[in-house]
């Protein structure tokens, strides 16, 4: 089963996957040179919404907890792909501590972690999970549902290098996102490298940081293709030191509303495209689809309730909200199923490479909301072949062209979270 386009509006995006399809050696030849420039991270997931006449990344997760979601059939790419990563991060690596979330209730994400323990194993590491729990005093075994067990065990550091028991890593997964902060345990490190750096944890990595680096990104790409940049790019502002609770920053938040709202009233007239603008507003550092709102006038954003406040008031770790992102919403017109649940692509990439993607589904929510929320679901189903094959012979939106059109876009997401990373490496000035 495939999601299909619900909509007529499908003129505009098969003009850019018919673009993507036309150019694609010139295409792959881009990203080779700037993948020299810049180095993938080590593993990236991005969220898409297809609209039918935009195709956009709405968030760039560089800590991916889906790896169960993929499709099986497709573990010997993500195989491959590691291997490469872990030749560029740590080329002698024997052994891997991963430190995973404090989930511990969460059965799907350490469904998650036995699957990327699983690709790593089969990499060529040995592989141990390091848990941040601080009650967690002695190895933990969990019980799966699929049948499978882990061990959490403590991470402990001695001296400047962090091990699990006896076993002494030569390289950290972060598959923890640090919106607590930065442990302790994990600070200065020697020949230990940790991958993502620390630094691009959401204790101080912005949305509103990767989305300008995106944009740039997104508009050498259009200049390459001879396309409007905005049919990739969603239009975005920051507004910063509100607080929701206390009802200050209100005026600030509705101006940017209403701004991102005239901007794509404007791109809408320039395209002929007869829908309702919207904005989504998302605090500007977190993940989980936490203080997210959907607004189509300014005014909601000063009329809101005390239990909406409550909502956008505190992301993940409880922390408060002072910096959120207006985003242009971008609709899904993408649908799952017999009961036409609302559908949008997630794609999985480690290093450079597309690994496959799932589509989360939510049965309950709008095309112009937000779908990461309780009741999604994900099915994997439809990234049954690598995003990276285009056929020629077929259509522009035949399934393998438009799943090449998603693999595209989710790159420049990722190259533009590649340049994060560089700017999160490079030398501080001396006095900053």
């Amino acid at each position: 089963m495939v999601p299909h386009l619900t909509t007529a509006q499908t003129g505009p995006l098969q003009e850019i996957e018919a673009y993507l399809l036309k150019n694609q050696p010139g295409i792959e030849q881009w990203f080779r040179a700037h993948w020299l420039e810049t180095p993938a991270p080590f593993y990236c997931s991005v969220d898409l919404r297809n609209a039918g006449y935009k195709l956009a990344p709405v968030d760039t997760n560089l800590f991916p907890a889906g790896f169960n979601n993929l499709n099986p059939a497709l573990r010997p790419l993500c195989v491959q792909a590691v291997q490469t990563a872990v030749e560029r991060t740590c080329p002698k690596a024997a052994g891997v501590v991963v430190v995973p979330e404090n989930h511990t209730r969460n059965t799907f994400y350490f469904e998650h972690l036995a699957a990327l323990m699983e690709i790593l194993t089969l990499a060529g590491l040995r592989v141990r999970i390091g848990s941040l729990l601080p009650d967690l005093t002695e190895p933990r075994p969990v019980d799966l549902p699929s049948g499978q067990r882990l061990l959490l065990e403590p991470l402990t550091r001695v001296g400047n290098k962090v091990r699990v028991g006896d076993f002494e890593p030569c390289m950290v997964l972060l598959n923890n996102d640090l919106s607590g902060g930065c442990p302790p345990v994990l600070e200065g490190l020697v020949n230990q490298p940790i991958v993502p750096p620390l630094t691009l944890g959401w204790h101080q990595r912005l949305k509103s940081r990767h989305f300008t680096h995106y944009r740039a990104v997104a508009q050498e790409f259009a200049a390459q293709l001879g396309i409007d940049p905005w049919l990739i790019d969603p239009v975005f502002r920051k507004c910063g030191k509100i607080d929701f609770m206390h009802r200050t920053g209100e005026d600030c938040l509705a101006g940017y509303v209403d701004e991102v709202l005239a901007e794509i009233r404007r791109k809408y007239r320039e395209h002929n495209i007869d829908c309702e603008p919207f904005v989504m507003v998302k605090a500007d550092a977190g993940t989980y689809g936490m203080a997210v709102m959907t607004v189509k006038n300014a005014d909601e954003v000063r009329e809101l309730n005390r239990k909406q406040r409550t909502k956008m008031a505190h992301a993940k770790e409880g922390h408060a909200v002072t910096d959120v992102l207006v985003q242009e919403g971008v609709y899904t017109f993408e649908s799952w199923g017999d009961a036409n649940a609302v559908a949008e692509p997630v794609v999985y990439m480690v290093d450079h490479f597309v690994v496959g993607g799932f589509y989360r589904v939510h049965t309950t929510r709008g095309r112009d909301q937000n779908l990461n929320a309780p009741g999604m679901q994900f099915e994997p189903l439809a990234f049954a072949e690598p995003g990276v094959y285009p056929d020629v012979t077929q259509a522009p939106d035949a399934k393998p062209n438009r799943f090449y059109a998603y693999g595209a876009i989710a790159r420049l997401a990722l190259l533009a979270a590649a340049r994060e990373w560089k700017e999160a490496a490079a030398p501080k000035p001396v006095g900053t």
